[in-house]
């Protein structure tokens, strides 16, 4: 019980970290989305050195784990701002937001031994139900017509869900090991920078605003969430996850001084509820 309730608290502490990313994301949205990322992933991998107590050698891994963590952190953002790029934001996003459900359903895929039990399916449907009435609520409705981007938004969705779990599945590694993760993952969002992105002169601003993404969603979020991943059951991690949605729209609408509509109080109770459910029916 207690290695469940320091799962979840740290489970809940990355998912705090990324719903900030919205509100953040707004005052750094003219910087170009992966000379942001490159930057703020250099930066929180850096975070690794005090948990490491500045040994690098807790923050080296084999180079099939490297290569999944990279997977994961630069795969989940590339394939993200393709879906940004070629699909409207509000599909796209809400798109991306399977991977929690793809957590909870694909559990015993990834992790032999696990089973599915009603309870956390209907959780996991409860959970992005209120997910999607957080993200298309705050739109002016549908678009149109199918985009090539909505693939790309479901592969993204695909890869984090799948990172996650395959991280239970390599040789256990050290926490302080996705600081590596973050500093390739960083070193190629550079490139594609460069690649793809007309440069930009940055301000002062910008760099603290850097530095905060750096610190938080874009750094300490996946040192927690690995953390949390390695003490829990990421069928209870996963419905938790859908918590992130709800939380960026809350800061976006106390931001933006706007008023709860009706789908943002059902999306809290659909949330809240499939949290719930999850943490009083769930047998082991």
């Amino acid at each position: 019980m207690k290695t469940a309730i320091q799962s979840d608290l740290l489970a809940l502490s990355a998912i705090a970290l990324w719903g900030s990313l919205a509100l953040l994301g707004v005052s750094l949205a003219h910087i170009p989305p992966f000379l942001l990322t490159g930057l703020a992933l250099l930066l929180g991998g850096l975070l690794a050195l005090p948990l490491s107590r500045f040994q690098w050698r807790r923050c080296s891994v084999p180079w099939p784990t490297l290569a999944l963590g990279v997977y994961g952190l630069f795969g989940f953002h590339w394939l993200l701002f393709m879906a940004l790029r070629t699909a409207p934001a509000v599909e796209a996003n809400l798109i991306n937001y399977l991977w929690p459900l793809g957590i909870v359903v694909l559990s015993p895929v990834f992790l032999p031994g696990t089973r599915l039990g009603l309870v956390h399916v209907l959780a996991a449907l409860m959970g992005f139900a209120g997910a999607a009435l957080a993200i298309v609520g705050r739109s002016d409705g549908p678009a149109s017509g199918f985009h090539v981007g909505y693939w790309y938004a479901a592969a993204s969705a695909f890869v984090w869900a799948s990172y996650s779990l395959w991280t239970r599945r390599v040789a256990r590694f050290e926490t302080a090991a996705v600081g590596s993760f973050a500093v390739v993952s960083g070193l190629l969002s550079l490139l594609c920078h460069v690649w793809w992105e007309a440069p930009v002169a940055l301000t002062v601003a910008d760099a603290w605003g850097i530095v905060l993404l750096g610190l938080g969603p874009l750094g300490g979020a996946f040192f927690l969430w690995d953390a949390a991943l390695k003490r829990g059951d990421p069928r209870r991690i996963g419905v938790l996850a859908f918590i992130t949605p709800l939380l960026s729209t809350l800061l976006m609408l106390w931001h933006s001084g706007q008023p709860w509509g009706w789908h943002t109080v059902l999306a809290a109770a659909l949330i809240v509820g499939a949290a719930l459910l999850v943490q009083v029916f769930e047998r082991p």
